[in-house]
Parts: C-alpha cells; structure tokens; sequence
C-alpha cells in the first residue's frame, strides 16, 4: 500500500532547526519519482523496452538503515533524512525522498550521490510495470 509523501518544507523546517544544523552550510533534496521510460532504455539503451505503467517498490529497513549509517561517516555530513514509498506506485508517483546537510557542496553532493545509490542498488526492489 503506497504511502502519502511527507512535506520537504516542513523537512527543511526541521533540518534547520535541528543542532546539527549549525554545521550545515548546504541541505540537497532527491526526489526519485516513477518515469515513463523503463530503465533498461535508460541504462542499456534497449529501444525494445516497453514503456513503463507503474512499479511494484519495496525496501528492506535494516538495509537502509546501515546505509544511512555509512553516509554519516562521510566528510562533512551533519544531517540526513530518509523516506521511502512502498506498494504498487503509478507514474508520477514518489518513489524516494532523501535530504541530506553538510558543510560545504562537494561533499553534499557525494554523500547524496553515495546515498542515493546505496539505496538503489541494496535496499530496494524496484519491479517496473508494461
């Protein structure tokens, strides 16, 4: 059963206010959403693909929980928060939210990098719908 995604207003609200915060001179959000084109035409090029009707999305909580774990252990990360949809998702819909602060952008940008393909590739089961 798909889950209402929270608000990243209210997140950076709470990242903000939070006392790691002091140490934070950037916060990026990634928001991964289902998409259309089917990720073998994206990946491999398969131009036989078929376009892609919705996902069946679930994760594995310990999983990305260590991986959460792993990139607070990255320079420069003060701050990292995680949601993640489950359930049969149509397109559009979210797939992921993921904010992540840090103190200068080079290392923001890796540890989301780093993070996001963590959870992509260990903590997920993505099944694309034709």
């Amino acid at each position: 059963m798909k889950k209402e995604a929270p608000s990243i207003d209210q997140w950076l609200k709470e990242a903000k206010a939070d006392p790691a915060a002091k140490n934070c001179g950037m916060f990026l959000v990634h928001n991964g959403t289902v998409r259309q084109t089917a990720k073998a035409l994206v990946r491999q090029g398969a131009a036989d693909t078929l376009p892609v009707t919705g996902m069946d999305f679930s994760y594995d909580e310990e999983k990305l929980s260590a991986a959460i774990d792993r990139a607070y252990t990255l320079p420069g990360i003060y701050y990292i928060r995680v949601w993640l949809n489950e359930g049969q998702l149509d397109l559009g819909d979210d797939i992921m939210l993921v904010l992540i602060g840090g103190d200068i952008r080079p290392h923001v940008v890796d540890a989301l990098q780093f993070l996001v393909g963590e959870i992509k590739n260990h903590c997920v089961v993505e099944t694309e719908l034709h």
